[in-house]
Formats: structure tokens, sequence, C-alpha cells
């Protein structure tokens, strides 16, 4: 039986999830609730469930903010979480789950699921990256990239390039390793934004670092460092040539 506890500041949400929770995932015992970051603080530090329903947006102390009063943590988290692009993209950077309100029951059966088959120290390695994507720590930026076997935390500066495949992205790094991700290449596009990555294609998106050339055509191709050629849309190939003026 997994022991849940839920930390969420409105009372329906926190009512709600704990009755999916019994209804839909009858592996899940919900142990304790509360309405602040605060209060739920020191049950964690002293009492750790198996699993944490964390909301994000709470007054005085959110989620996030939580997380670094943590010393240790030896439990797996699902956020939940209004609408919110910063910290959505945030958890994506760690391959965490999240739940966005109202809760669906298939989002919450499949992310509950998923939780079971990760371990502690994928867990530990994941809120890691995501406390260093939150700007808590300073350092070289890592990326977690979900793949058929769980995740692979890499280096965002190792990326030479990525190429769409229906719901897929081939990661290609600079090690000659390619990788499959379970990711679209707009999501990925989205968290890479900032990172000196370029879509330059409807299915390209480089990493300006290790663009080697570019050849004039229609829309032209660049040259990769790894000697790959990527094509350039004719949409794009003016915000390329301006990124380098």
């Amino acid at each position: 039986m997994i022991k849940a506890v839920i930390i969420d500041d409105e009372e329906h949400c926190r009512e709600t999830l704990s009755m999916q929770l019994d209804k839909y995932c009858s592996d899940v015992t919900v142990v304790a609730t509360f309405p602040s970051a605060i209060e739920g603080l020191q049950y964690l530090q002293q009492t750790p469930p198996d699993l944490l329903f964390l909301d994000i947006e709470m007054p005085l102390m959110n989620g996030f903010e939580l997380l670094e009063k943590l010393h240790a943590i030896s439990f797996a988290i699902i956020f939940t979480t209004g609408y919110d692009m910063y910290a959505i993209k945030a958890i994506r950077f760690s391959a965490l789950d999240y739940l966005l309100k109202p809760i669906d029951r298939d989002d919450l059966q499949k992310a509950v699921g998923k939780l079971q088959r990760k371990s502690i120290a994928q867990m530990a390695q994941q809120i890691e990256l995501l406390v260093e994507k939150l700007g808590v720590k300073k350092g070289r930026q890592k990326i977690a990239l979900p793949t058929a076997h769980g995740f692979d935390v890499i280096p965002t500066d190792i990326i030479i390039r990525c190429e769409a495949d229906d719901n897929y992205t081939h990661v290609v790094l600079k090690t000659g390793k390619s990788l499959l991700v379970s990711r679209t290449l707009k999501e990925i596009e989205e968290l890479l934004a900032g990172d000196g990555f370029l879509r330059v294609h409807q299915s390209h998106l480089i990493n300006l670092d290790e663009l080697q050339r570019y050849i004039r055509g229609e829309g032209g191709y660049v040259i990769m460092s790894d000697n790959s050629s990527v094509p350039v849309s004719r949409s794009r190939k003016e915000v390329l040539l301006n990124r380098f003026n």
C-alpha cells in the first residue's frame, strides 16, 4: 500500500483528490492532508510518506520553496497545479510528473502507475535537476530526457541538434550517441528556449554553438559540428541570419 500526503491550500482540491485516489487508485491511501506547505513541512521531515501530492501556488511558502527546505527527499512527488507555464516548464525540464487542475482520472492513474516504476534514487536526481532549474543551485545546465527505459540526464551543451519523429524526438549528442526521447520537438524547443537553441525547420532544432556553416539556397541548410546537414525553412532563414548579424 502506498502512503500518500496531500498539500494544497484549497480545501475542495484536497477533498476531491482524496476522493479520486480512494475511488480510482486502490493501492494508494491518504494518510495526511495539509492546507499549507509550512504545516506539511514538519510532517514530511518526521514521517516521510511514499508519495506526496504537492500544490505549487500557495501563500507564504509555495511548493518549490518547500522542496528547498527538505534536506533529503525519500518519497515520490506529483505536482498539482493550475496552468502556470513557468512552473510546468521547470517540472518538464526534470522529467517529473504533474497534474493540471481539475485533475483528470486517467491522468491521475497514469501518474501513479509511472511512479511505481521509479526508484527513490531516480526521484532524488530529478528533484535535484528541478532545484537547479529554479536557480537555487548554479552550475552546468542539465536536462532530464524521458526515454523508453526511464530518463537520461545530460548537460544541455552536449546537444548538437534535435530532429522530430512524430511524437518522439531524436536528440543527437556530441558523444556520437542519439537518444529517442518521448517528447515532441515543440516540447523540447520550449524546454531549451533561451539556452542558445533555434528551430530552423519544422522538424529540426539546432544548438547554435554547434553550427559550422550556412549554405545559401531557397531556405538553405546548415552544417553542424558532427558534419550533419540540416535544412533551413524559408520562414526561419531570416531568423537564423539575424542571430549572427
